[in-house]
């Protein structure tokens, strides 16, 4: 061997070890700094409540605040943008949904990031059923009398949503095919807000998470008519299926996760995805978010890979079918 490839590969391999060194430095000192949780709803709603129990939990065990910042817009879309973009070194982590990693794949034409390519899937956190909601000054107790009302007067032909492609969103959608009455989709910025405009009459119902509608339901603002999963929930069980009350082939569960940009250190994901494994087997937190209505999970990264991997093309089809689409 010549003198000069000797030396080449002495550098080459020197720089290698140096790199590896600087990586795993990295790693070992992870987290060094706060940690920013973006969520990308407005507060108050379920993606938010899960950040929010997720961030000061994990503050313990990683010896570092972590921060929660919201960032609404485009069914998630402004968030998940955000996220993609950011360096991939731990310190920014994303609550993704059913939405931004699995419907609005499909939903939106000039989507700004890839849920697949852009993302380190860390772990699936819940899933969470949808529920019929509506306001009780409509005078309907069942699915089958909104229905009948909407068939009867095309003023109440609006359904509210959290956002154009959220969950939410394709509900209303399904359910307008399935009962064949035209539907107005009514976006807005976020459940909150939608909620509030559904309780004061200025929309007649909406699809949404049972966790986020219970405070206004208790407060006698909003009625609901019956879940959107494929059984009853403990955390509702008199309230139907919508199978149960009628309505065939209406079956959806939303899901809320976490990611990372995609390149985040192996390492730093797996501790994540651990640590969040934990978090959820906590009481207390099994009794906050239990009761909302969740069913905790925990998982590997490559069990939300594998959700994913189902859930985009199923999501695919329930937009092709609906005709809906958004940006």
């Amino acid at each position: 061997m010549s003198h000069t490839r000797r030396h080449a590969l002495i550098t080459l391999g020197a720089a290698a070890a140096a790199l590896a060194g600087t990586l795993s430095w990295a790693q070992d000192t992870w987290p060094s700094k706060a940690i920013n949780y973006v969520v990308p709803f407005t507060p108050g709603g379920s993606t938010d409540v899960v950040g929010r129990v997720l961030a000061e939990k994990l503050a313990g065990p990683l010896g570092q605040p972590v921060v929660v910042d919201n960032k609404p817009g485009a069914a998630g879309a402004v968030g998940a943008s955000y996220v993609a973009k950011a360096k991939p070194d731990g310190y920014t982590l994303f609550g993704g949904t059913i939405s931004t990693h699995a419907i609005n794949a499909s939903l939106y034409k000039n989507l700004s990031y890839d849920p697949v390519k852009d993302f380190e899937p860390v772990s699936l956190v819940a899933f969470l059923p949808n529920v019929l909601i509506v306001d009780p000054a409509l005078g309907v107790n069942t699915v089958q009398e909104l229905v009948e009302l909407l068939k009867r007067d095309p003023n109440k032909r609006t359904f509210a949503s959290s956002g154009a492609g959220t969950s939410t969103h394709l509900a209303g959608e399904l359910f307008a095919g399935i009962i064949g009455v035209p539907l107005t989709h009514v976006p807005y910025k976020g459940t909150p807000p939608a909620m509030l405009d559904v309780s004061a009459g200025l929309v007649p119902f909406m699809f949404d998470q049972l966790t986020a509608a219970r405070p206004l339901v208790q407060a006698g603002k909003l009625k609901l008519l019956a879940v959107t999963t494929g059984k009853r929930v403990a955390a509702a069980p008199d309230l139907p299926t919508m199978k149960e009350a009628g309505i065939a082939d209406f079956e959806m569960s939303s899901w809320q996760a976490v990611y990372a940009p995609k390149n985040t250190p192996r390492p730093i994901v797996e501790r994540l995805s651990r640590e969040i494994a934990a978090i959820v087997k906590q009481a207390d937190v099994r009794s906050k978010l239990g009761d909302m209505g969740m069913e905790l999970v925990g998982s590997t990264p490559e069990q939300l890979a594998e959700l994913m991997a189902k859930e985009i093309p199923r999501w695919a089809e329930v937009v092709r079918k609906s005709g809906a689409s958004a940006g």
